[in-house]
Parts: C-alpha cells; structure tokens; sequence
C-alpha cells in the first residue's frame, strides 16, 4: 500500500489517524462562532491592541522589539484561524511573519533574530538565539505548508535540521534558557513530520539527539515522584512536555512510552487535577485544591498535546480529556468577544478582583482578572491556538483511505476518501450540549466504499447507531472507534445519538461534582462587573463580584434516584447553533440543572477566594434549615462559580 499522507514513513510506526490539509475542515454553527469572534477580537488584531510586541518592532518581522516567544506564539494561532475561515485579510496578516522567517535563513541553516538588545520594559529582547521560539516557527511554517504546499518550507526545514544536527552536541537545548530542554518534544514533531515527507535518515539521528537532550519526562512519569508533589515543574512546561514520550514512541516503540502517560494522567488527576480535565498551574503545578490557578497558557498546550497524542495513539483516554479539556476550561477562560482574558482561572471561583492569592505566581494581585495584560502577557499571546487547533482535528484520515469523527462539534469537511474519490461530508450537531449527531454526504465525485470511523464517549450508558434511518448494529473496538464500511454515495446520512446521564465525580477533601457527557456544571452566581480604568501597573481590567451565595452544600441522594435529583432543562440546545448566537456565558447557557442544597454559614471566603473545602461527609456538620433549589450551568458559561461542592448527608425529600 502506498503511505498516504499524513501517515508515517518506516521505520517509524505507523500512527492511527492523519492530519487532514489546513482548510479541508470547516466549522459550522457555535463554534465557527467562536472562530469569528476570534477574527473580530484580539486573534485578528493583536497587532493593534498590543502593538509594542506585536507591530513592526518585532524580532520576527526584523526589528529591534521582542525577540523571543510572543509574536511566534500569536502566529501559531492566528495562521490556522486564518486558513480555516479561508480569510484573506487574515493570511495577510500572517504573510510578513511567514516570508521573514523563510528570507532569514542564513546558508548555515540557522534562522531567525540574531542580536539581543538592551532591556527594555514589556519586552523580552534577549536570548535570541534560544532554540525555543524556532520550534514555535516550525510548528508555524509546519500549518502553512499544510495550507499551501509552499515547497520552499520543505527546503527550509531540511537546512534548518541539518543545522541542528551540526550544533546541538556544542549547544544543546538548555545551552540559553531551560524552556527549549522542557519543550523539545515540540522540535521532535517537526522532525518527524519532515522525515515522513522525505525520507531522509540524518532526520531519524537528529530525532534521537532531541529526545535525549530533552527533559526526561518518561523517566520522570515512571517514577512516580514529580507529579505527586506541589512545586516540582512549570506547569506549561508540563502541559506541552507530557507527550514527548508519545512522540517518541513512534521511533522506539517501546510500551514505556504509553505506560509512563497512563501513569502521569492518573497522578495529574490524583493529585494536581480537576474535574475539568486540568490540573493546577499556577505556574507550578500545586496541588487539587480547587482555588489553585489554572493558566490558560496551560490549557491550549495540554489540548495540543492531547491533540497530537491521540492521532499518534488512537488512546481513547486523550479524546474523552480532550473534549473535557476544550468544552469546560477554554470557554471560561476569555471573554465572549474573545479580547479580555484571565492568566489564572479558579475552579472554584467566587470573586475576580485586584487581591494576592495563594498562587505560586503573583503579578499585582491581578492574575485571576480579565484583561487584554493582566497577569503575565504570555497567554494574551499564545490562547489563539485552542480553539483553531481543535477544529484541525475535529476530522482525521484513516490508514485504510477512510475518514474518522472522533471528536465531535459543527462542522464540514472536503476530502478524498478510496482511489482519490472527493467527497464533501457535514456534521450537524449541537454537541456538547446536544447528544445527537448527524453526518451527512453531501457531495461525492462517484459511488465509492470506504469505511466511516467514530468514536463512542466512555460516557454514553446506550448509543443508538442509524445509516439512512435504518438502525444498525456496531462493534466498537478496544479504543472505542466504531467502522461503518459501505458503499457511500451522495445524500446518505449517519445519525448517532449518544445517551448522557447525570454523574457526581469525586475530588478535593471528598467533595463532588457534578457531570453530564463531556461538560461539568457549576453553580450559576449572579456577578457585578466593574471595569477598572488604569489600575495596578497602568493596567485596565474587569473585576467580578458575587451578588448571590456561593456556599451551598449538594444534598446527597440515592443513586437511583440521580436522574430525579438532579433535574436537566435541555429547552434551548435547539438555540445553540443559530446565527450569532454565543453559547458560553450565563445569559445563554443552553443547559440548566437544578438540584437542592443547604447553605453552609461556616464555609467563608478566605483570601478573596472560597475558603478551604468542609470535608464530605462531616459529621455535624452546621448548614441552614432551608433546603434551597439550585442551579447549575455548564463550567464553560460560568465567570463566578463553584464546582467542586460538599455534600451532606441526608436524602433529600422528592
């Protein structure tokens, strides 16, 4: 069988999905929504809104600014936003940043600044040499060939790795700063990527150098010790390391690699996580409490590596995290015109306001409060990835020249599927909120049998599976992938209704939460907003006061009797996709559940955070008289909150 492509070349082992070409995937309903607000926020004008890292100055555009991570970081995101709204005054924008790059070559190879610059306040204009913000270029220049098969980016890499190759051993990774050692999983992928298109085996020989001079995460996940500790790594180093092992694999295909994930992800959860696929980073990792900080940096790198490991593995373990990651944390994090942002959200969240909390980090106090620079400029530059990248992967090819969905929101695809057959498939579904989905082919060149590939989520109790309103038997195998192989023609339509049902997880000090299919819930809290004209550093910012109780405690009840308990109102998913509409804030929350809870007098606010969680199930515990309803909206709506909650121990009255 000839490689297709996206698929690895020998000996590398062969990778369960491929990356389908920048613009083949389109999205369609609330999330190319959330795409245009990216356009119109800060995505499409960080150049404006953020000039003096961002405009002509830069280092990546040949000036004496900023030299290091940040402009590479917003191309990243703004490059495959642009190609996938297929957006010329987007790909313009990014034109300058790409040419530069490419003319900057030296016959050496290497690329890039070459002069550091004095200090200068709000830019980094040192280390320029650093091999950390090439990889962010390559990954860059990697999406751009995607789009346009530039020929020149092949050349380009291939100089750049020999130069690699040439230098390392003299001035390894760590040689200017330590983030290179910490992320050199990010260079790996490049090389690999280029070995898969030219076959050239210094590549392989390079690949190994990388991985040895690179933090020894596989090592470190086994052991046990890392990941159980408070303090012990930066946690976007983290969130962007953790898949070097899987990266690796696909040279040495040793069981260690997936072992040492399996591992890591249990302690992350059982020691640093929360129920919204996360972990703390603040900016160590620092324990499950849930007022630590979560960085949004940490969020769209642990989505990428998520992304990455599961086309390389097919694990189903980093879809399920995936989704939970991107339909809960992302959402919450940056406003709903995509311009302000928080450096560190709280799972459990009750006031956003100029005060030093207990993070690791603290810049002025302001870290937990919107704002285009409040907190640490990283993430104002590096949050355009998320929600493009996830689209990227919403569709995947098959080794088997087939097309898989297996992961799920609006969206339409245009490819070629068996012996070069074009075919044109959409998704219509309000997923996540909504738990049916249908495929449809709207368009193919010609009759032609290729297999369709889903996913069925660990949390769906029932599925019921139809091709053209027949229902159908299925298998789903050991990564929960489901293969419908038939004669495909055009109008025919796959309808999958998955089967979610409400769920309480357990975390910090025995506390719950509560789930239903891939989103949590928290409880709905009216908020004041304020902005702050010139605050702490001359900053300008919002803070969120809470003008409801938040310390309510969950009445616990019978697990017959959840789906009772814990009552759901679905009456306006059938609003998620309609034109403008944005589904991710508390006015437009299409789910709602409301439950009953007791107020907890003794459960206060410390610190300006929620105080530290009452244990469940405390005996004697003092709570109100009064049993209250509650409502709880997805995590993703929510700007105040609680989401891990105590529960008491009394079955409530029905």
């Amino acid at each position: 069988m000839t490689k297709q492509q996206g698929f690895n070349r020998a000996p590398l082992v062969m990778n369960r999905f491929a990356e389908l070409p920048l613009g083949s995937i389109s999205p369609k309903g609330w999330i190319k929504e959330m795409l245009i607000r990216q356009k119109e926020g800060a995505t499409g004008n960080l150049d404006v809104l953020y000039p003096e890292v961002m405009g002509a100055r830069n280092g990546w555009l040949g000036g004496d600014g900023d030299q290091w991570e940040r402009g590479p970081y917003w191309i990243d995101g703004l490059l495959p936003l642009a190609y996938i709204l297929k957006d010329s005054a987007l790909i313009a924008k990014t034109k300058p940043w790409v040419e530069w790059a490419l003319h900057s070559q030296k016959e050496n190879g290497y690329f890039g600044p070459e002069k550091d610059y004095p200090f200068e306040i709000g830019l980094q204009r040192d280390n320029c040499q650093d091999w950390w913000p090439r990889m962010v270029v390559l990954k860059i220049l990697q999406q751009y060939y995607s789009a346009t098969n530039d020929q020149r980016v092949i050349d380009f890499m291939t100089k750049y790795f020999d130069y690699q190759l040439k230098n390392l051993k003299e001035t390894p990774l760590d040689k200017w700063t330590f983030w290179a050692r910490m992320r050199g999983g990010d260079n790996l992928m490049m090389i690999y990527w280029l070995y898969n298109i030219t076959g050239n085996n210094d590549l392989l020989t390079l690949g190994k150098l990388v991985y040895e001079q690179t933090e020894p995460y596989t090592d470190l996940f086994l052991k046990r010790e890392m990941l159980r500790k408070v303090g012990t790594i930066h946690g976007v180093n983290l969130a962007q390391g953790i898949k070097t092992p899987i990266v690796y694999y696909q040279a040495d295909p040793q069981a260690k690699y997936l072992e040492a994930l399996d591992i890591a992800l249990d302690d992350l959860r059982d020691f640093q996580g929360y129920p919204i696929g996360m972990f703390s980073v603040d900016e160590a990792i620092h324990g499950n409490d849930p007022t630590q900080g979560i960085e949004l940096c940490g969020i769209v790198e642990f989505m990428f590596s998520l992304e990455t490991m599961y086309k390389i593995t097919g694990n189903p373990r980093f879809a399920e995290l995936l989704e939970k990651v991107t339909y809960n944390a992302l959402p919450a994090h940056v406003d709903d015109h995509f311009q302000t942002r928080q450096y560190f959200q709280q799972v459990n969240q009750i006031e956003l306001s100029q005060y030093q909390r207990n993070f690791d980090v603290n810049h002025s106090g302001l870290d937990n409060c919107f704002g285009l620079l409040t907190g640490y400029p990283c993430c104002t530059s590096n949050m355009h990835q998320g929600w493009p990248k996830f689209v990227q992967n919403l569709w995947y090819a098959t080794i088997d020249k087939g097309i898989a969905a297996t992961l799920y929101a609006p969206s339409e695809v245009v490819t070629q599927v068996g012996d070069d057959v074009n075919v044109h498939i959409i998704e219509d579904t309000s997923y996540p909120f909504g738990e049916q989905i249908t495929f449809t082919v709207a368009d193919i060149s010609k009759e032609t049998t290729f297999p369709f590939v889903f996913r069925i989520p660990a949390w769906s109790t029932e599925n019921i599976v139809k091709v053209n309103g027949e229902q159908v038997s299925y298998t789903a195998d050991s990564d929960n992938l489901v293969t419908i192989m038939r004669t495909w023609k055009q109008g025919d339509q796959l309808d999958i209704t998955f089967t979610p049902e409400v769920r309480l997880s357990v975390w910090k000090e025995n506390s719950r939460s509560v789930e239903r299919g891939p989103l949590v819930y928290a409880l709905k809290i009216d908020t004041e907003q304020q902005k702050v004209e010139n605050g702490a550093e001359g900053l300008s910012y919002y803070q969120h006061i809470a003008k409801t109780p938040w310390n309510y405690a969950l009445i616990e009840t019978t697990k017959e009797n959840m789906q009772v308990h814990y009552k759901i109102d679905l009456s306006k998913v059938g609003e998620v996709n309609k034109e403008n509409n944005y589904p991710w804030n508390v006015a437009n929350a299409p789910i709602t559940i409301k439950t009953k809870a007791r107020l907890m007098p003794n459960w206060k606010s410390y610190n300006k955070s929620a105080g530290p969680l009452p244990y469940t199930v405390m005996y004697g515990a003092e709570v109100a008289e009064e049993i209250e309803n509650i409502e709880l909206i997805p995590y993703g709506c929510t700007t105040l909150r609680i989401t891990e909650f105590p529960q008491i121990g009394e079955y409530s009255p029905e």
